[in-house]
């Protein structure tokens, strides 16, 4: 029996916290943000899958040095990278992912292995053995200006709380309220929905801090909706937001009300977060309650931004 072909969507984004640095370093994300979406979306047109779509859009956003996640990643508190992702198949409802591995280029490659694994989240030691094991290049992933940052906070006796959002030319006010992850979240042409998301953590952090992005907290997904997050971590763990807006679709709520309700439920507690999500109706949903979530997307028909959304709606919509 022959399927019916929906139209497909997609939604990206770099980080979610304090407005960034330049009007320079505004455009520079867009930049780079429409010209994932340019490179992913034909792929779902061509009739690959959501999660093939997803690892792609991962891959990109972690290899792009503006982004804390994969290149670019920041620095622990020991001066260390280490890095988490994970990747769930709405379909079949199966997660998987990596907690605070080192020394590899794309982790989300890892959470794409072990989706056909037994054991399928696997922590530092496990994560450096599957690294040996599928004899992937050792590779450094560290950028000279978060090598700065860590320097310079170190100096200030690591004060701070928060990696920067992206990495701009100018170094991040040390004061300054920021945070940065990467996400893909897509809907093929068959229907099937996948999210992908990859995280260097917040920076500075004690070792062996384990961020939402490696649990579904942060990423998660049934055949009905598929959600990524990013913010502050322990508020998004808090919140247990990306399947709490997921399960509200299951149970039948349309997903712009399910994203405004888990929006305004954080706001009242006072997170500080962002999400982005596709329905499988096809519909597409941002929200925030951070200064900015640094996002784009296509509807079907062209590419949008969030990146200077500034509005103080808590959510945005595309159908």
């Amino acid at each position: 029996m022959s399927v019916d072909l929906v139209q497909p969507k997609l939604i990206i984004h770099g980080g979610a916290g304090g407005h960034l640095q330049s009007k320079g370093g505004q455009e520079a994300v867009r930049q780079v943000l429409h010209s994932v979406i340019e490179e992913v979306y034909p792929l779902l047109l061509d009739g690959k899958s959501a999660t093939d779509a997803v690892i792609k859009g991962c891959q990109l956003l972690e290899d792009e040095p503006l982004f804390n996640a994969g290149t670019g990643s920041v620095l622990q508190s020991d001066g260390q990278i280490r890095m988490s992702a994970s990747l769930m198949d709405g379909i079949v409802q199966r997660f998987s992912g990596v907690i605070n591995v080192s020394r590899i280029k794309n982790p989300i490659q890892l959470a794409q292995f072990l989706q056909s694994q037994e054991d399928r989240v696997l922590s530092d030691y496990g994560a450096a053995e599957l690294v040996r094991e599928l004899n992937c290049p050792v590779y450094d992933p560290l950028i000279e200006i978060r090598l700065q940052e860590w320097i310079q906070e170190r100096k200030g006796d690591f004060q701070s709380h928060m990696a920067g959002v992206v990495a701009e030319e100018e170094l991040v006010h040390p004061h300054e309220a920021r945070r940065g992850t990467i996400g893909v979240v897509a809907l093929d042409s068959q229907g099937r929905l996948a999210v992908g998301t990859s995280t260097g953590g917040k920076g500075l952090e004690r070792i062996g801090r384990v961020s939402d992005s490696a649990m579904p907290a942060g990423n998660y997904a049934t055949k009905y909706a598929a959600v990524s997050c990013t913010g502050i971590g322990e508020h998004i763990m808090d919140e247990c937001l990306a399947a709490r807006i997921v399960v509200r679709v299951t149970d039948g709520l349309a997903l712009k009300e399910a994203m405004l309700r888990s929006m305004k439920e954080c706001r009242e507690r006072k997170r500080d977060l962002g999400a982005i999500a596709i329905a499988a109706t096809g519909a597409i949903a941002w929200g925030k309650t951070s200064e900015v979530i640094l996002a784009a997307y296509h509807n079907g028909e062209k590419i949008g931004d969030t990146v200077d959304w500034t509005d103080d709606d808590l959510i945005g919509y595309q159908f």
